[in-house]
């Protein structure tokens, strides 16, 4: 399977009168743009705005990140089951534009998985996002049935920002690219002797799938990965659009659909592939709530693993607390198969750092990365603008805030877990530690 991504790198973003790419400019058409936002009716208010780094502009509830972009060939959307009916993407040529991306933020009202991005300050850098020019969808609905809910489906703004970021993303598909990325693995069983004799490495990404009512979770193809079971793809699948991020997790552990389609871990073990391992692909895996199920998930994904002859595993965790079992169960359960295993999650060891890091441990998991401390408190002051509505911090049950959090001087006290994405488990994280 064979994939180009035709890059266009983006330096700044403006609005005009037509939708273009030029030169490292992106000009936005806003009539244009908001015509495909309210396709949708139940999107009731909508307006577009444009971020860059060293903004003094605050935004919360963010919602989702996407990449704008779109097919050229080898399918039809770069949301497969989302925006177009079900097809296979991961071969042809998709055209992304680079280095910029496109945020959604309630107006008024947040959720459990929404956060705050400050575009310059102390927490600009908490996320990749707050270093990029953004394009910003900020809408309501009339989901009034979710409305003082702490879960939301958020399905209205999300497939809004779906629809806009393919549109934006069209203005260059008969553009040539600035860059071609080739993504190419071949069949597991159709590889050469000197790359077969390399390590053998599979990558287990757990999809936050934990919402049993059907909406909120990750999909994949278009399917509530509540509904699945570990499965195989191709890592191209992932570059190309097949996930998009749920609804539903504590904020900072949320891998957006950004950093699916970019997920730094995926690319770094193609880079590798034939180099210094044999990289089998990945074995797409889910988190669960009863325990039957937890230990069904993980048996599988080391059966997957064993039956593609792995040596190595990397096993990402996108969230934190009862997913930690899932966690923990599949290294464990890929360590018992003879799979060394490396895995990579954020961690909940309370604000002053010394707490239980997460909520199962085994002797056999022995490898762990951490992407962050979801409990570490920030204190941030005021921003001159706020795109959104910063009492949703306080008011709608984001995780990281409380009732109290947001000072009437417009600052802020919150824990980790409230900033967008912040720990970045795809592999984006820029955080550290240092022992003192």
């Amino acid at each position: 399977m064979k994939l180009e991504i035709g890059n266009f790198f983006v330096k700044d973003i403006v609005f005009g009168d037509r939708t273009f790419y030029e030169r490292g400019v992106l000009t936005v058409n806003k009539k244009e743009a908001l015509d495909v936002v309210f396709e949708d009716s139940h999107i009731t208010e909508a307006e577009l705005y444009i971020v860059r780094p060293g903004d003094e502009v605050r935004l919360v509830p963010v919602k989702e990140a996407y990449e704008m972009r779109c097919k050229v060939s080898g399918g039809q959307s770069v949301y497969p089951g989302c925006t177009a009916p079900v097809a296979p993407v991961g071969s042809g040529r998709t055209h992304a534009l680079k280095g910029c991306s496109l945020l959604v933020v309630g107006k008024h009202w947040g959720s459990f998985q929404d956060g705050l991005i400050d575009m310059s300050g102390l927490a600009q850098r908490n996320t990749i996002f707050g270093s990029m020019p953004n394009l910003v969808l900020v809408g309501d609905t009339d989901e009034e049935f979710e409305r003082h809910e702490q879960q939301k489906k958020n399905r209205a703004l999300r497939w809004a920002g779906m629809r806009l970021s393919e549109y934006v993303g069209k203005c260059v598909k008969d553009l040539e690219p600035e860059e071609i990325e080739t993504w190419e693995l071949e069949p597991v069983n159709e590889r050469a002797s000197d790359v077969r004799n390399l390590p053998s490495v599979v990558y287990v990404p757990q999809i936050q799938t934990q919402m049993e009512a059907l909406g909120y979770n990750a999909l994949v193809y278009g399917w509530d990965g509540n509904r699945m079971l570990p499965t195989y793809l191709h890592p191209n699948e992932i570059l190309d659009g097949a996930i998009i991020s749920g609804s539903f997790m504590p904020c900072s552990s949320k891998i957006s659909t950004y950093e699916w389609v970019n997920n730094p871990m995926i690319k770094r073990l193609m880079r590798e592939h034939g180099r210094t391992i044999n990289f089998l692909g990945v074995v797409l895996s889910n988190l669960n709530v009863v325990m039957e199920e937890k230990a069904r998930s993980a048996m599988m994904v080391a059966n997957i693993a064993k039956a593609l002859g792995a040596d190595g595993a990397i096993v990402a965790e996108e969230g934190y607390g009862n997913p930690d079992v899932d966690y923990i169960l599949t290294i464990v359960e890929l360590e018992k198969a003879g799979i060394k295993t490396v895995g990579m999650t954020n961690e909940c060891t309370g604000r002053d750092g010394t707490s239980q890091p997460l909520v199962a441990l085994d002797e056999r998991a022995n490898a762990l990365v951490s992407t962050g401390n979801v409990s570490e408190l920030y204190e941030l002051p005021p921003m001159k603008t706020v795109l959104g509505e910063l009492e949703s911090l306080a008011r709608d049950g984001l995780s990281g805030g409380w009732e109290g959090c947001v000072r009437e001087d417009g600052s802020v006290i919150m824990e980790n877990n409230a900033f967008f994405c912040s720990d970045h488990i795809s592999g984006f994280s820029l955080k550290t530690c240092a022992e003192f």
